[in-house]
């Protein structure tokens, strides 16, 4: 508002499509005609919780951070997808970090979410491990039935952003009067 822009796009990846998703729910009483989309990629604890197996994986990682523990956790949850060297020292870098929790909550008010007059993307990562990305999917159509849901396949959850980079940014800059109720699957 302080900018004196018109609406944005509010989107967000993993926990930050978590984030998203619940400050769209709060904007939509609160300040609507804020944000015109909703775009969420891969949400965690949205449509879906946690794998138990993939908490197990990342608990040492996030007990004890090290980059070599980071490292580990991200070859096996993308399959050893190619990952750019500079987000992966990135993401090494973080271990070094205060240990400062995210914060977790409930899930965000679906139905809020469900009713908003905005258009709403969600696109999954179709080898995510933390969640199944079929069912999540389904979970959103059922709760989101205007949105726009898809299942990128190929893809896991953590190189989502960078190896669909193309795809995401083609997403991400689409006109908001281009929305089908259908997306991909």
């Amino acid at each position: 508002a302080g900018l004196g822009g018109g609406p944005v796009t509010l989107a967000g990846h993993s926990y930050g499509a978590w984030i998203a998703a619940h400050a769209a729910a709060h904007a939509a009483a609160r300040s609507p005609g804020r944000f015109d989309r909703l775009v969420l990629l891969d949400p965690t604890r949205v449509f879906a919780g946690l794998r138990p197996g993939y908490v197990l994986r990342a608990l040492p990682m996030l007990v004890r951070p090290t980059p070599g523990r980071v490292r580990a956790f991200l070859a096996w949850e993308t399959g050893g997808a190619a990952l750019d060297p500079a987000w992966t020292r990135l993401q090494e870098a973080a271990a070094a970090f205060p240990a400062v929790r995210p914060v977790t909550g409930p899930r965000p008010d679906l139905a809020r979410l469900g009713g908003l007059p905005v258009e709403v993307e969600v696109l999954f990562a179709g080898r995510a491990r933390c969640h199944d990305p079929g069912r999540a999917a389904a979970a959103a159509r059922r709760a989101l039935p205007g949105a726009r849901v898809g299942v990128l396949p190929g893809v896991s959850h953590h190189a989502l952003p960078l190896t669909a980079a193309a795809e995401v940014a083609r997403r991400l800059a689409a006109p908001v009067s281009r929305r089908s109720a259908s997306g991909p699957s």
